[in-house]
């Protein structure tokens, strides 16, 4: 019986390890609106200049027609499992001619990741996802799974570092009522403005997806650097805004 209670401890340790690594990983927030989803990331290999994004975002992956997400933790494990994604997805997809639904896709490879907990010989993926994505269903929606292999559906969730400080703005943000892409879009800069360890938020340090329809297509789009700026840039005005409304306020009384 000891043996076996060594065994489950071992176990627990190696999730809560891989937990640990997830934890001072980047940030990335995902927020659902009614007509969209937004992923935001932050970017820590801004250093390197040398990098050519031409090819692909640095945290954001496209699982499959109406399917992308981010990750937060060890990039390798995360390229198995983005790659494990697209192959459920594009299975699906040749089998039934139709896109895969987005819980489906998140519980399938979550019995991966928790199979690899409490298999000998295999360690947890030392990564947590944030999955947007749309089916005729249940329509747009935002999943979070980390490496124990559980996950859940959220109207807004984060991951990564300063993720306790970014899920309680976002309690106190999140508009239950109803949420637009542009609202959301507004949020998660304010968000990251105020979690991430930066004075200035730049279109160098975060990435910013969005995930909508037109028509009878799904649109994943990843936002230019211009788009980016533009999107800091109307933050920042509504924020000074607010502030001088508040002083005016507080002036006003006194």
């Amino acid at each position: 019986q000891s043996t076996g209670s060594s065994g489950i401890n071992a176990e627990y340790g190696q999730v809560e390890y891989a937990m640990e690594a997830v934890g001072h990983a980047a940030t990335c927030l995902g927020i659902l609106a009614d007509d969209g989803v937004v992923l935001a990331v932050e970017r820590r290999n801004t250093i390197n200049s040398l990098l050519d994004e031409s090819f692909g975002s640095e945290k954001i992956y496209r699982l499959g027609s109406d399917a992308a997400c981010s990750v937060a933790g060890i990039t390798s494990d995360a390229n198995v499992l983005t790659s494990h994604l697209r192959l459920i997805a594009q299975r699906y997809e040749f089998t039934y001619q139709e896109s895969i639904p987005v819980e489906q896709l998140v519980r399938t490879v979550c019995d991966v990741k928790q199979r690899y907990t409490q298999t000998g010989g295999l360690r947890p993926f030392g990564v947590s996802l944030l999955y947007m994505g749309w089916d005729s269903r249940y329509g747009f929606q935002l999943y979070q799974s980390d490496p124990s292999g559980n996950y859940g559906g959220w109207k807004a969730a984060c991951i990564g570092h300063n993720h306790a400080a970014a899920v309680s703005l976002l309690k106190q943000e999140y508009k239950e009522g109803g949420c637009s892409l542009k609202e959301a879009l507004h949020l998660a800069v304010k968000v990251l403005s105020k979690t991430l360890d930066t004075n200035k938020l730049t279109a160098e340090k975060i990435q910013v997806a969005t995930l909508t329809r037109q028509g009878d297509r799904t649109m994943i789009k990843v936002l230019s650097t211009d788009d980016t700026n533009k999107l800091i840039g109307e933050y920042e005005v509504e924020a000074k805004k607010a502030e001088d409304e508040k002083k005016a306020a507080g002036s006003s009384k006194a």
